[in-house]
């Protein structure tokens, strides 16, 4: 990105300070701050090209879950990522049902600052450019209609791409395999042919399913990276990631491969006898696409290589699979895999590991 415009808004001199002392060396950045939430609401006012808000949560006048209100009920301010700064864990979830895109816990980590605040400005310029493509397409379209089908292909295309480098961000923060993505993708589509769905619901699914961990973009460092399991309170956060999914994909009803990405994002984690996260729904409840998606996703998982583990044959994948029939997974759609198990595996041929993919710090670089 050209330049990123921040948002600072926290009733403390010093915070506000140390946020423009965290971005001092990337001239690049542009912060403007601001003292309380209303404050804040008047330079959106003027300004609509703000990337980042980072929202303090304790503050006079009008205080951070007054403005989340605010901000989510205005069309324009919605679409800009918030992240909220916060001390206390019950407040990150308030803020989080309220509408934040994330949250940074006090005392700041400038390091997870910088990190957090790229992404979130890469993932609005995302935004951006696909709302400014389908602008652009829809009057080419009203003024030559002839060429309709060539502005269709050109929209989904971009959508594509669009949803492809979205879901490789959560590849960087992650420690899985670079072609992850593409499998997963394809054999999603794949369950959906066998299936019978129609071309099109084929290639929507083939096009929002990369979105799925888009929300691990949101979750700590400490966490997501962590080599051994998860404490109660550490699952939870790393729960987390399926709403945060959604939050970043909503207000999407427009673009039908980010809304069925959002779907996807939600619910992908979802287990057929309802012990699965984040509502426990059961059965049917969940929506088709995110049944087929977490199939897929746990094919690829369990079969490929990952820095912390070796990958199962086929055969004990296939085996742990079937042991979830009927409770993890939609039983119909995981015996279609396994009675059309030579196609999966021609899928997962054409699209080996790459040897690796970037480190977390040299995404910070890029971004910069």
């Amino acid at each position: 990105m050209k330049s990123i415009k921040i948002l600072a808004v926290d009733d403390q001199e010093f915070n506000l300070d140390l946020i423009e002392f965290a971005f001092m060396e990337d001239t690049n950045v542009q912060i403007t701050r601001a003292m309380h939430g209303q404050e804040a609401l008047d330079i959106l006012k003027k300004d609509v090209n703000i990337h980042v808000i980072l929202l303090d949560l304790a503050m006079p006048v009008m205080n951070g879950f007054e403005t989340l209100v605010h901000l989510k009920s205005n069309a324009v301010w919605s679409q800009i990522p918030t992240i909220v700064v916060t001390a206390n864990a019950e407040e990150k979830h308030r803020a989080l049902r309220a509408g934040a895109s994330d949250f940074l816990s006090k005392p700041i980590d400038v390091e997870e600052l910088k990190l957090r605040t790229f992404i979130h400005a890469k993932i609005k310029n995302f935004q951006d450019q696909l709302e400014a493509s389908n602008q652009i397409l829809e009057e080419k379209v009203n003024e030559r209609t002839v060429h309709l089908a060539a502005a269709l292909a050109l929209a989904k295309k971009t959508e594509y791409e669009i949803s492809a480098r979205l879901g490789k961000a959560s590849e960087y923060r992650d420690l899985e395999t670079g072609m992850h993505i593409k499998r997963m993708s394809h054999y999603s589509a794949k369950l959906a042919e066998l299936l019978g769905l129609d071309p099109q619901e084929i290639e929507l699914i083939l096009y929002a399913s990369p979105l799925h961990d888009i929300g691990k973009v949101g979750i700590p460092d400490k966490i997501l990276l962590k080599p051994g399991h998860f404490s109660p309170e550490e699952f939870e956060i790393m729960k987390l990631h399926s709403v945060l999914g959604a939050k970043m994909l909503e207000s999407s009803e427009e673009y039908p491969v980010i809304n069925a990405g959002r779907i996807i994002a939600l619910q992908h984690h979802e287990k057929i006898d309802g012990t699965g996260y984040p509502r426990g729904l059961v059965g049917e409840e969940i929506h088709l696409y995110a049944r087929i998606v977490a199939i897929a996703d746990v094919f690829d998982a369990l079969s490929s290589e990952r820095v912390y583990k070796k990958a199962f044959t086929i055969e004990k994948t296939i085996e742990i699979m079937q042991e979830g029939s009927g409770t993890h997974f939609d039983t119909n759609l995981l015996n279609l895999l396994v009675e059309h198990l030579d196609q999966f595996l021609q899928i997962r041929a054409a699209f080996p590991d790459e040897e690796e993919i970037p480190s977390i710090m040299n995404l910070i670089d890029q971004l910069q």
